[in-house]
């Protein structure tokens, strides 16, 4: 059976600064991450033909291709559902290019969430069937829909308030080492955090994502070409998607258990195209719009059992030096939110040697995209 094992790389990371408002349109900053990730793979843009993003990107490839100076584009794609679509657009130009569609390919993400609107204040879109079982009744934003998720995985396996801290400690102390973080140099404690005011029951500030200006893009090639480009070639080993059966976005209502989300189907797809698995991952950055998608996420991912996502929290495993070092630039919860492709930037650099929380020796790491709704996943190497 043909795979995408291996034979495209990501060539060329770009990012612009992340602020809670940046004066640029969106369009201004797609186009200088595009421009900063092809400088950074040592190709023109003349020579792109593939782009991919997110449908709820607001700059679309013909303005950007425009924009750029790309040349003719052959192959161009939009992945939805928000957050979960980060990894997937990564999978799209993967194919692209392996099957000879594109040869050089372009995935980003703009957006203007710290100063733009919040979604959910569009009341005209806020009832699409699925949801008249949910707004009416007070489940209004993503943190609400969250929060029931968490009360319910407290429950059922007595995960507790300690454990959501441990993520989100984790994830601002690799911030404290990220001169490009949002929350670079301002530390978090036990105390701050359970001092802090509630967002949504049992989730409080410090468990929901920065709300950030900012674009993020990378490039990528074949893996043959990439071996003579400006960087390190990045493997895409492999990617995969997933849409549960009978799935209900965000609370999983129709679910036999809506504990067992959207993760679970993409990594038994991702897994069983890889050559490795779970315990030979040796770095991971966990899509973490909210802190319960963690340990949700990590046993989705096969990193531990049903119900003991929390209990692998425990002992400063997800730290630099423990079990499985998570989310090294600061993630959603940190660095900045846009919509997980600064994930995906970051498992670059861990493979490069560059990080600013290096993990020593680096040569596997697993990106996911959202947990809670379709979501999709990479496991890169070098």
């Amino acid at each position: 059976m043909a795979t995408l094992k291996d034979v495209t790389a990501i060539a060329g990371i770009g990012q612009t600064a992340f602020a809670r408002q940046l004066p640029e349109s969106e369009k201004v900053l797609a186009c200088r991450a595009i421009i900063a990730a092809l400088d950074d793979a040592g190709i023109a843009a003349s020579e792109v033909d593939a782009f991919a993003s997110y449908t709820m990107e607001e700059t679309d490839e013909v303005e950007v291709a425009k924009a750029i100076g790309a040349g003719d584009v052959t192959f161009f794609s939009k992945v939805g559902y928000g957050g979960g679509g980060s990894c997937a657009t990564i999978a799209h130009l993967a194919a692209a290019v392996a099957t000879g569609q594109a040869g050089v390919g372009v995935a980003w993400r703009s957006r203007k969430r710290g100063s733009g609107p919040r979604p959910w204040k569009n009341t005209a879109v806020q009832l699409p069937a699925p949801a008249q079982w949910t707004r009416p009744y007070g489940l209004l934003r993503p943190s609400d829909e969250i929060g029931m998720l968490a009360r319910r995985y407290m429950h059922e396996y007595g995960a507790t308030r300690d454990h959501l801290f441990n993520v989100a400690l984790a994830c601002r102390n690799r911030a404290n080492q990220n001169p490009d973080a949002m929350m670079y140099e301002r530390p978090l404690t036990r105390d701050m955090y359970m001092t802090s005011r509630w967002i949504s029951d049992p989730l409080c500030l410090f468990d929901n994502c920065l709300e950030t200006d900012g674009a993020l893009a990378c490039v990528i090639v074949s893996a043959e070409r990439a071996r003579d480009c400006r960087q390190k070639p990045v493997y895409i080993h492999s990617v995969a998607q997933g849409l549960p059966a009978q799935h209900h976005g965000m609370v999983n209502y129709w679910n036999d258990d809506p504990l067992t989300g959207p993760a679970w189907t993409a990594a038994r797809q991702l897994w069983k195209q890889a050559d490795f698995g779970p315990d030979d991952v040796h770095v991971a950055q966990i899509y973490d719009a909210f802190t319960p998608l963690i340990p949700l996420s990590l046993e989705g991912y096969g990193f531990c059992g049903r119900g003991e996502g929390a209990a692998f929290t425990e002992g400063g495993a997800l730290e630099s030096g423990g079990r499985l070092p998570i989310n090294t630039g600061g993630g959603g919860l940190s660095e900045a939110y846009v919509h997980g492709f600064n994930l995906i930037n970051e498992g670059v650099k861990q493979l490069r040697g560059v990080s600013t929380a290096q993990v020593p020796d680096a040569a596997t790491c697993l990106v996911t995209a959202g947990e809670g709704v379709p979501t999709s996943a990479v496991l890169l190497r070098s």
